[in-house]
């Protein structure tokens, strides 16, 4: 084949689909697409309005959790007012003449074990270390003393106590603890 020819035959058109002629649709296959685009635009403004609900419940939910989180210590807010109440009435007796000390210490005592239920309830737990091995995850040892009478790693004095939000530690026990005597 010569140059000229093989450039006549890459010029020449090739038949591909596009040249095809369209060949006209029967009722039956117009009826079909009017149907789909008819579901295609039911599903595409389902898909809008499914679009903007969860939109909108993405929103709603942060708001909600930005509510609880201003509001989450409200339970334990109304459960220590009455706590305040009688420390005021404590301090008003306190300052009126006439009163006496025994009944200052009770009252006071009986706020405190107020106090603490009003925590209990709420979660608080203290960590009681007295007469317990040291442990690491619920003690802190401020200091050793040597002593024959405990066994090595018991704990011999709480010096702060520690406390737990139901299972998680909010500050641990300050402990003093055993250690053998040194020869």
């Amino acid at each position: 084949m010569s140059e000229k020819e093989t450039m006549d035959n890459e010029t020449e058109p090739s038949a591909t689909a596009g040249d095809v002629a369209a060949a006209p649709l029967s009722e039956q296959q117009l009826a079909g697409l009017r149907d789909s685009a008819v579901k295609a635009t039911q599903y595409y403004e389902q898909w809008l309005r499914t679009s903007a609900d969860l939109e909108n419940y993405k929103k709603r939910a942060a708001r909600e959790r930005q509510e609880a989180i201003k509001f989450a210590n409200e339970a334990l807010l109304e459960k220590l007012i009455p706590v305040l109440d009688n420390f005021e009435m404590a301090m008003a007796a306190a300052n009126a003449p006439n009163t006496s000390v025994q009944s200052l210490q009770a009252g006071i005592n009986m706020i405190q074990a107020q106090f603490k239920a009003a925590l209990a309830d709420a979660g608080l737990q203290e960590i009681e270390a007295n007469g317990k091995p040291f442990d690491p995850n619920l003690h802190e040892a401020i200091s050793q003393q040597e002593t024959g009478d405990a066994p090595e790693g018991q704990v011999l004095q709480q010096v702060r106590k520690g406390y737990k939000l139901r299972e998680r530690l909010l500050r641990p026990a300050s402990v003093v603890v055993a250690k053998k005597p040194g020869s």
